[in-house]
């Protein structure tokens, strides 16, 4: 007497055959059962910790850091993260006057808007949004980085952008990350 096991995956499936072998008598069973599927558990509202993160904008490389923060916005750099809810940290930037390009991209590049008007297409460059507006570069180079909808406008008000090295969030307790040293690509010193 003989017994043969066969295990045989299939998508989500695990099928077991056994054959159990005499002389005369050959008996098959076959058995099928699911496959353990585990999931990660979704965050609750009274679980949401959002932590508050500095960054110093100071030489860095504006779609690198936009890249970064839309990251931590969403919570997607969190174990639990969950697509529908706003699961994301604070993000405060500072020193915003001082991010960089790489390559042509300060004088040729355009962002493109429009008034909704016929023939209202308007152009800026960020040579030009630099002097009058600074913050609004990273902003929209962020904002182009989330999905579309109410929840990322929720979470792109998370983002705090100031000029000069101070900010008025002192009384949070703020991480401060060195986004220099994560990568050597992430600092740029001519522009």
């Amino acid at each position: 007497m003989c017994l043969v096991l066969w295990y045989i995956l299939l998508s989500n499936f695990v099928y077991v055959k056994h054959f159990l072998v005499s002389k005369n008598l050959t008996l098959l069973v076959n058995t099928s059962t699911y496959a353990r599927i585990t999931m990660t558990d979704f965050v609750k509202k009274n679980q949401i910790e959002n932590n508050w993160l500095l960054i110093n904008a100071e030489n860095i490389v504006v779609g690198r850091l936009a890249a970064y923060i839309s990251k931590a916005l969403r919570g997607k750099n969190k174990s639990q993260f969950t697509p529908h809810m706003d699961n994301g940290d604070f993000v405060v930037v500072t020193n915003i006057e001082k991010i960089k390009f790489t390559g042509k991209k300060f004088k040729n590049k355009k962002y493109y808007r429009h008034t909704g008007h016929p023939g209202g297409i308007k152009t800026t460059t960020p040579n030009f949004l630099m002097n009058k507006k600074p913050e609004e570069i990273l902003k929209l180079a962020v904002k182009r980085m989330l999905p579309g909808g109410p929840l990322a406008k929720k979470q792109l008000s998370k983002l705090k952008i100031y000029k000069g090295s101070t900010h008025p969030h002192e009384a949070q307790n703020i991480k401060v990350i060195d986004f220099a040293k994560m990568n050597k690509k992430n600092k740029r010193l001519i522009n």
